[in-house]
């Protein structure tokens, strides 16, 4: 019955959905200004966001969290180089075989581990799908590069919408601002300044996610399978870690401008 729907799922729009599914994918987590924390009175329920650098800390993962998504790859990496021919001598499938194992089994490991802590394994399982989708491929094709084959296809992915979002001038990143930042309210479509801050961010994200596929399609058509790897774990992480705080830097200082602006104006 549509009157036993949560109000929040019975007013979702499609665009809402579309872009919660890349925030999930983006990892954005709300932008909140510091400035108006610890102001909330006795009866507010809510508890007052983490602070800015505390929230690109979390979205980061600190240094746990770049292990836990490191260790597949960096195991697939090394597996596949130490038991190659160069190395011990293996036969390429032999290699290859153990490098999926221990990329697979490294996974399964970080799961188990977050699960037996009681810690949210959502990005766990995700992780463990994506390596396994490229674990087959790698193992039908016999191919170590198609391992990688995934993630490049679908960050190219994620930057094509956002930037279809830019073209309808309606930019993802900002619906993504509005559903965890903004209580769900898209009232910035009204805000001239929000509009293009969020406009030519959503630009910057495509440009982010492009140029960290397109260093490993390249080695991808080089045939330089270990050298994605090394280029996902040492390249990707500073670029995403970059992008994401400018994103936050930018809309905190917008949104900080104009509330100062309301404050000062006259009554």
């Amino acid at each position: 019955m549509t009157g036993s729907e949560p109000r929040h799922a019975a007013h979702e729009s499609v665009e809402e959905r579309i872009a919660e599914e890349i925030v999930e994918e983006l990892d954005l987590h709300p932008i909140v200004d510091e400035s108006v924390e610890g102001k909330k009175g006795a009866d507010d329920e809510e508890e007052p966001f983490p602070s800015m650098s505390e929230q690109i800390a979390e979205q980061l993962g600190g240094v746990r969290g770049l292990i836990e998504s490191s260790l597949p790859v960096l195991a697939f990496v090394m597996l596949n180089v130490l038991l190659g021919e160069s190395v011990l001598g293996l036969e390429k499938r032999q290699a290859l075989l153990w490098a999926i194992i221990g990329s697979v089994g490294s996974a399964l490991v970080i799961g188990a581990v977050r699960l037996a802590a009681r810690k949210p394994v959502r990005h766990a399982v995700n992780g463990l799908f994506g390596i396994a989708i490229g674990a087959w491929l790698a193992w039908r094709t016999g191919d170590a590069k198609n391992f990688y084959l995934p993630g490049i296809l679908l960050t190219f992915g994620q930057a094509g919408v956002l930037l279809i979002s830019v073209v309808v001038r309606k930019p993802l990143i900002g619906y993504a601002w509005g559903i965890m930042a903004n209580k769900g309210h898209q009232d910035w479509f009204g805000n001239t300044q929000l509009f293009r801050t969020f406009q030519w961010l959503t630009l910057v994200w495509v440009g982010s996610l492009s140029l960290r596929a397109g260093i490993q399609y390249y080695l991808y058509l080089a045939d330089e399978a270990n050298a994605i790897g090394i280029v996902r774990i040492l390249v990707s992480w500073p670029i995403y870690a970059a992008t994401f705080a400018f994103t936050a830097w930018a809309i905190h200082r917008v949104t900080s401008a104009q509330r100062r602006e309301a404050e000062a104006a006259p009554a």
